[in-house]
């Protein structure tokens, strides 16, 4: 009846036929358990983030070892249960404006559906496993201090830093860069130069067409207070920046063919340098998708849109071709 009576309210003050009610509470706020409600308050979508752990052991070549296999699936593990943690606490911090959200009313802490105390619980217990899943590897003090830094990071964006124009693009670009740097963190893997330009602007990149897209789709200030400080035209140009420098260094790391490059002498050339090909095809969809009238966010993409799905299936096929065949 909770969850009936939030959409009620809403139907009221925006002046819906109050027929629909029933059905809008049982398409948008179906009842859920308290278990359901956590599974989905800890956000399992967004885990696909936590995928780019993978990315510098497997660039490295040494995916095929049963140690670092060990490794980066403790520090996937890890970010899972940090990010989930951090996802809780944002949503039990926001609770009074979510409830005044069009959208985000209906999420589990802010529609009744998880109690105050199951959530608080949870994020700690998630905090506690997700910093004592590293004591799996030998050497674990480098992720330990990957995730501290996420964590420190994340509560700041969630207390402050959201509302700060520019900044909170850098803190959330953060989040992608710490995952990226999970991967070589939990094995000790070596990160070249090109690794860390590639990843840093990639992260920004995504960022930033995800706020392009908010602010083409629901407009300015309608999601988020801070969208209302850009115009389309410093999004575009901040798109453009990013994306310039992500593909001319991934085309720089791919052709480099000494020992911090991609093409090196232990690769195969061919597949590692055509894997140039969908990165950039990629980025061009996701800049044409960020300026469309029915914008999708970069990892909504990668979730539900065949085209970029093939794209990254076949830039990871080119690079374990390059890196193991």
């Amino acid at each position: 009846m909770g969850g009936l009576n939030l959409v009620a309210v809403h139907a009221k003050f925006n002046e819906i036929d109050p027929c629909s009610v029933v059905a809008m509470a049982h398409t948008e706020l179906p009842h859920r358990s308290p278990l359901r409600a956590l599974v989905s308050a800890m956000r399992p979508r967004q885990w696909i983030k936590n995928g780019l752990i993978v990315v510098a052991p497997a660039a490295a070549g040494v995916m095929t070892h049963a140690d670092i296999i060990r490794h980066t699936v403790a520090a996937f593990l890890a970010f899972c249960c940090v990010a989930s943690a951090m996802y809780l606490f944002n949503d039990l911090r926001d609770v009074a404006a979510d409830r005044e959200h069009p959208t985000k009313q209906f999420r589990a802490i802010a529609s009744g559906q998880l109690p105050f105390g199951v959530a608080k619980a949870a994020a700690v217990l998630l905090l506690l496993v997700g910093f004592a899943i590293p004591f799996a590897l030998w050497h674990p003090e480098q992720l330990f201090l990957v995730l501290g830094l996420y964590v420190v990071i994340t509560v700041n964006y969630v207390v402050w830093v959201k509302n700060v124009v520019i900044i909170e693009l850098a803190s959330v670009a953060s989040g992608f860069i710490l995952r990226a740097y999970a991967g070589a963190a939990a094995s000790h893997i070596y990160v070249s130069t090109w690794f860390l330009v590639v990843i840093s602007f990639g992260a920004l990149f995504l960022v930033v067409g995800k706020r392009s897209s908010e602010l083409e789709t629901h407009g300015a200030g309608a999601t988020r207070k801070v969208l209302s400080q850009y115009s389309p035209g410093f999004l575009h140009s901040a798109l453009t920046l990013s994306a310039t420098v992500v593909v001319t260094g991934y085309c720089l790391w791919a052709f480099d063919t000494s020992s911090t490059g991609l093409s090196s002498i232990h690769h195969d050339l061919v597949p590692i340098r055509l894997s140039v090909i969908p990165v950039v095809l990629a980025v061009l969809f996701i800049i044409r998708s960020s300026e469309s009238t029915d914008a999708e966010a970069p990892e909504d993409l990668l979730l539900h849109n065949r085209i970029v799905q093939v794209l990254f299936l076949l830039w990871a096929l080119a690079l374990a071709l390059g890196t193991y065949a």
